[in-house]
Formats: structure tokens, C-alpha cells, sequence
């Protein structure tokens, strides 16, 4: 007699549970059906189902969490429900779960976002035609210009993050988790990491004097949105697990670190095909120049930032590659990322002389 097919989400959500508890919201009646894993690069669970005709998206922390797992899903949770009525394209937020005793985990329900993701395949229309791959990478900038014109303060947002200080500690806070790499047993340390030093002084010495804070996606680009599927327009942001109140300029600037140049080498986690027609970094920059509330006298400065950040935080994979605690597979190519991050950094600074 065959056996049926465990899923791999079912240890981490179980349905009859999830129904007793969408019972005590008013949030439909009867079985959960069509429960489906969504894919798309999140190590959080991300379960799109329907009931009593309505379709959900369930997103709760991995198998292994980190130690601040439930927290973030509450952060993202808050963040989604502030932002309802703005003009930012997000998941709407139905019901968030902040109990642990339900499915093991803090959870929330949103709407599911009907599009597509950049990084894994263009549609076939929008790889044949230009002008919507143009659309696309001015659109996630529209994006972050609605995202720029939120006020933290009134959406109760105050205590995401400490704004205070916040450009000044962002070196020495990735200068430390480098550092923290050590512990892993068989990480050759960063000596193979072209300029870090150079890129880690220049920034100190060049630092913005103040900036105006905000919410701070913190991990913005190609593969953490999704785009319509019968436009160039921007569907939604997603992925908040690294929202905070800080600058917002830095979102922009991870736009920019992590946006292919054609004509420097390609980046290992970006490879979209065809390129030719998105938008080009200045094109993305002067977009908002023209319609943001901030100004990008200093944009150099937060692109750079956001090569260094963006290249520590992946070479802390490659640490934990190394010492047995994740794929060595994926260590190396975040490490590879990680090396082009820096080399493109330097590129920046050669540039501007």
C-alpha cells in the first residue's frame, strides 16, 4: 500500500491547529485546503492556502530559527499593518499570531500578492520588451520614494529601531560580526576580501554629518519584490525581516550595490536575462533625486555601505560553511558574492577619484 507524502512544512504548521486559531479570529470556517509551499528565496515557511474561499499566505520562522525568529515575525507583522493605506506596494496583513503555543512559532496571515520574481525568471513579455524591464527598476525606486514619505512616529513605529546614531554604528557593528567569524572553525579569515580595510576607513572618514530617519526596508533589491505580471509596476515589497528606523538612503544604496553592471563582472546572485533596457544606476538615482524627500549629494557613500554590509553579512554563510554548519555549496557562492561586493566598492572609489 503506498504512503502518503509527508510535506516538509507539515511539522512546522500544523493545519487543524492553524483552523482552531483562524476559528477564534472570524477568519473563515471549516478545513484548510490547497495548502502549497511558495518558493522565491526566504528561509522563513511561506504557505499560501485557501478557506471558505479565501486565499491566505502564512509566513512563520524556519525549522531552525534564529534566536530572535518570533520577534522579527512580529517586527514584520507591525510593519505590514502600519503601512496599510500608503502607497507602498506590500503584502496586506490580515491577522498576526504573537503565541508561540499555536504552531510552535510567531506567525502572520497576509494577502497573497499575485506576481512574479526578477531573479528567478522574466516572463516571457517582459523579457521580450524593453521598455517594461525600464519600468521595472524605476518603479522599485517609486517604491522607495512612498516607502521614504512614511512618518515612523505617527505610524507607531517609534520603537523599531534606535535613529539615533545609526550611520555612526554601522562600521564598527560589521567591523564586529567579521570578527565574530573567527569562532568558526576553518574560516581563512578575511584576508582573501579585496580592500576591506580601504572600503571600511573611507567610509568612516566620509560619513554623512545627519540624516533624516525612516523606515529602512534593509535588504532591498531584485529578489526581494515582486512586479506585476501584466506590467512594469511593482507589485510588492516583501521580505521586512530586516525592517528597522534607520536612513533611508541605505535602501537605496543596496539598490545600487546589488544592481547588475554588464560591463564589470556579473554578479553571482544577480543574473537576469536579458538586461539590455532595465534602467541603469543613473537612471535609478536620478529618479530619485526627482521625486524623494531626501537629498543624493551623498549616494556614493551609502552604495559603498551597502557593499561592505551586504558582503559581511553573506560572508558570515561562508563562516559557517566552512565549520560544517551550512551547505559549503552556498557558502561559496555567497563568499564569491561577497568578493565582487567589495571589488565593485573599490571600483566606486576609483571612480570618484
Amino acid at each position: 500500500m503506498a504512503q502518503a507524502v509527508v510535506q516538509p512544512w507539515a511539522d512546522l504548521v500544523d493545519l487543524d491547529r492553524l483552523a482552531d486559531w483562524m476559528d477564534g479570529q472570524g477568519l473563515g470556517s471549516g478545513p484548510i485546503a490547497q495548502a502549497r509551499p511558495l518558493t522565491g528565496g526566504t528561509q522563513s515557511v511561506l504557505l499560501r492556502f485557501t478557506r471558505s474561499g479565501r486565499d491566505y499566505v502564512l509566513r512563520r520562522p524556519p525549522a531552525h530559527p534564529r534566536a530572535d525568529g518570533n520577534k522579527t515575525m512580529q517586527r514584520e507583522a507591525q510593519v505590514l499593518a502600519a503601512l496599510a493605506g500608503s502607497l507602498v506596494p506590500h503584502p496586506g496583513l490580515i491577522a498576526a499570531c504573537a503565541d508561540p503555543q499555536v504552531l510552535g512559532a510567531a506567525f502572520y496571515l497576509m494577502e497573497p500578492v499575485e506576481g512574479f520574481n526578477a531573479a528567478v525568471a522574466l516572463p516571457p513579455r517582459h523579457g521580450a520588451e524593453a521598455p517594461l524591464r525600464q519600468r521595472m527598476g524605476l518603479s522599485m525606486v517609486d517604491a522607495l520614494v512612498e516607502l521614504g514619505r512614511i512618518d515612523h512616529m505617527a505610524a507607531g513605529l517609534a520603537g523599531l529601531g534606535k535613529a539615533e546614531g545609526f550611520l555612526e554604528r554601522q562600521v564598527p557593528r560589521w567591523r564586529a560580526q567579521l570578527e565574530s567569524y573567527h569562532d568558526y572553525a576553518g574560516w581563512p579569515g578575511p584576508a582573501e576580501i579585496p580592500g576591506i580595510a580601504t572600503v571600511a576607513d573611507w567610509l568612516e572618514r566620509r560619513r554623512p554629518a545627519d540624516a533624516r530617519p525612516g523606515i529602512l526596508h534593509g535588504d532591498f533589491h531584485l529578489a526581494n519584490v515582486l512586479f506585476a505580471p501584466d506590467s512594469g509596476e511593482l507589485a510588492a515589497i516583501v521580505d521586512w525581516e530586516l525592517v528597522t528606523i534607520g536612513d533611508p538612503l541605505l535602501d537605496l544604496g543596496w539598490l545600487l550595490a546589488t544592481w547588475p553592471e554588464p560591463a564589470a563582472e556579473p554578479a553571482p546572485l544577480f543574473r537576469i536575462q536579458p538586461w539590455q533596457g532595465f534602467a541603469t544606476a543613473e537612471e535609478l538615482v536620478a529618479r530619485y533625486a526627482a521625486h524623494g524627500q531626501r537629498s543624493v549629494a551623498h549616494i556614493l557613500w551609502y552604495e559603498v555601505l551597502a557593499c561592505y554590509k551586504l558582503g559581511l553579512i553573506l560572508e558570515g554563510t561562508y563562516a559557517r560553511a566552512c565549520a560544517g554548519k551550512a551547505s559549503r555549496a552556498t557558502g561559496e557562492l555567497l563568499h564569491s558574492h561577497t568578493l565582487a561586493l567589495f571589488r565593485r566598492a573599490l571600483r566606486r572609489l576609483e571612480q570618484r577619484g
